[in-house]
C-alpha cells in the first residue's frame, strides 16, 4: 500500500497556512456586542433559563459563543460596553456599569476559556494560556456624564478605550450622524477628555465621530488612537467611514483602523437602501439613530424593502483600501458581531475571519503582513498607549477640569 501523503490541493495549502497565521497571530477584534444581547435577550443572566449559553453554543441565538469564538481564531475581544443615547446622565452611567459587571461576571463563569485583560501584556499571556483575553470598550461618551472622574471609574474597571459618540453629539464631541455643533469636533472639555485619556492608557476610539472630531482629536492626541469598527469612506460613501485624509494621518499617529463588516458600512447598495429606509422613516416621525424605535421600524420596512446582499468581496475592498491609504500598519478587524445583521455569508458569524484571510492571501498578502492585521497592529498601538501614559504621569496629575468650567453650562 501506497501511504505517502497525497500532494495537498491549493484549497488545503490556504487552509493550512491561515491556520498558522492565526496559532501565531490570533485574531484580536476591535468591537463586540454580545453584552448588550446579553442585557436584551437575557437580562444578563449566566445561568438558568434566560440564560445565553455560550459554552454550549449560541447559534440563531447570536453571532458569538465560545466555540465559534474558537473556530474564528478569535484570540482577544473587545467587549464593548455600549449603551444607548437615549440614557443620558446617571442612567447611562449606571447602565454602563452594569455592562461592565457583565463582562467581569462572563469572565468568571468561563475562567478555562476566557481571561479578563486591561494590559498588552495580559493578552500575551492570555494567548500563552490558549484564552481568549476580554477587553472592554465604552462605546460613546455619555457614558461618562461629562465627568472625568467617571471617566478613571472606567479606566480603573478595566475600560480600556471610549468611542467618543456614539450616533449622537454629547456636549462635548460631535458624533458622524448628529447635526454639526457649534464647537465643530471637539469642544475645550473635549480636548481634555483626549488628554486625560492619554494620560491614563485608554485609547481614543473615534468609531461614530465626525470627521471633525477625528481630524481634532488627532491634533490632540499624543498615543495611537483607534477605529474599533470603521470601514473607508472612499469605497462606501458614508458618514460613519473614515476619509481617506484621516486614514493619512494613521501612520503618523501610530493608530489602526479596525474595518468592520456591518453591510451598510462596507455595500454601497447596503448604504443606500439604509438611506432609503431612514427617509421614510423621519417621515414617519422616527429616527434612525433612536435605535429603540429604528431597529422595529426597521423589521417592517425590510420584510417589504429586502436588503441587498453584502459579500466577502465587499470587505476585501475596505481592508485593502485602508492598507493602501494608511499602510499595513495601520489596519485591524473590528466585526461588529451582535450589533448589526445582514453580513457576508463567509462572515455570518465570530467563526468567519478565517474565510477573510483565506481571500486576503489568495490576492497576496504575505504571513506578516495578516498577522499585523489580525492583531500585531492593535497590540502595537495598545503598547504605544501605554508608553505615552507612562511618560505622561510622570508629568501631569489626573484633570479635574469640569465642563462647565472649560465650555459653560450644560445645555
Amino acid at each position: 500500500m501506497d501511504e505517502t501523503r497525497p500532494t495537498p490541493t491549493p484549497a488545503d495549502s490556504a487552509d493550512d497556512r491561515v491556520r498558522a497565521v492565526l496559532a501565531a497571530h490570533p485574531v484580536w477584534d476591535g468591537h463586540n456586542d454580545l453584552p448588550w444581547a446579553a442585557r436584551e435577550l437575557g437580562a444578563y443572566a449566566l445561568d438558568g433559563p434566560r440564560a445565553l449559553d455560550l459554552a454550549g453554543g449560541t447559534a440563531g441565538r447570536t453571532h458569538t459563543d465560545l466555540p465559534r469564538l474558537r473556530a474564528g481564531g478569535v484570540g482577544a475581544q473587545f467587549w464593548s460596553v455600549y449603551v444607548p443615547a437615549r440614557l443620558a446622565g446617571g442612567q447611562a452611567v449606571t447602565a454602563t456599569l452594569e455592562q461592565v459587571d457583565f463582562v467581569h461576571r462572563l469572565v468568571a463563569r468561563h475562567p478555562g476559556e476566557l481571561a479578563l485583560a486591561t494590559t498588552a501584556d495580559d493578552v500575551v499571556a492570555a494567548w500563552a494560556e490558549g484564552r481568549v483575553a476580554s477587553l472592554m470598550g465604552a462605546e460613546g461618551g455619555h457614558s461618562i456624564d461629562c465627568s472625568l472622574g467617571a471617566l478613571r471609574a472606567l479606566y480603573r474597571l478595566g475600560v480600556r478605550y471610549l468611542t467618543l459618540t456614539h450616533n449622537d453629539n454629547v456636549p462635548w464631541a460631535d458624533s458622524a450622524t448628529d447635526a454639526p455643533s457649534a464647537h465643530g469636533g471637539l469642544s475645550a472639555f473635549g480636548r481634555e477628555v483626549v488628554r486625560e485619556m492619554n494620560r491614563l492608557g485608554m485609547l481614543v476610539d473615534l468609531s461614530h465621530v465626525s470627521a471633525g472630531t477625528m481630524r481634532a482629536a488627532l491634533d490632540v492626541s499624543e498615543a495611537p488612537v483607534i477605529f474599533s469598527h470603521s470601514s473607508a469612506r472612499a469605497v462606501c460613501d458614508v458618514p460613519r467611514d473614515v476619509p481617506d485624509d484621516v486614514l493619512a494621518r494613521l501612520a503618523a499617529n501610530g493608530g489602526v483602523c479596525m474595518v468592520t463588516f456591518v453591510p451598510k458600512f462596507v455595500t454601497p447598495a447596503v448604504a443606500q437602501w439604509h438611506t432609503e429606509a431612514a427617509e421614510a422613516a423621519a417621515a414617519e416621525g422616527v429616527r434612525f439613530t433612536d435605535l429603540g424605535e429604528f431597529e422595529p421600524w426597521m423589521e417592517r420596512w425590510t420584510a417589504r424593502h429586502p436588503q441587498p446582499t453584502t459579500t466577502l468581496a465587499d470587505v476585501v475592498a475596505h481592508v485593502e483600501h485602508v492598507r493602501e491609504v494608511a499602510g499595513v500598519e495601520h489596519v485591524g478587524l473590528g466585526g461588529d458581531y451582535d450589533g448589526a445583521s445582514g453580513f457576508a455569508p463567509e462572515l455570518a458569524d465570530v467563526s468567519g475571519y478565517p474565510a477573510l484571510l483565506a481571500a486576503l492571501a489568495e490576492r497576496g498578502w504575505s504571513d506578516e503582513d495578516l498577522g499585523r492585521l489580525t492583531s500585531g497592529n492593535v497590540l502595537r498601538a495598545l503598547r504605544g498607549a501605554e508608553d505615552v501614559a507612562a511618560r505622561l504621569r510622570d508629568e501631569r496629575a489626573p484633570s479635574v477640569a469640569t465642563f462647565e468650567e472649560l465650555d459653560g453650562p450644560v445645555a
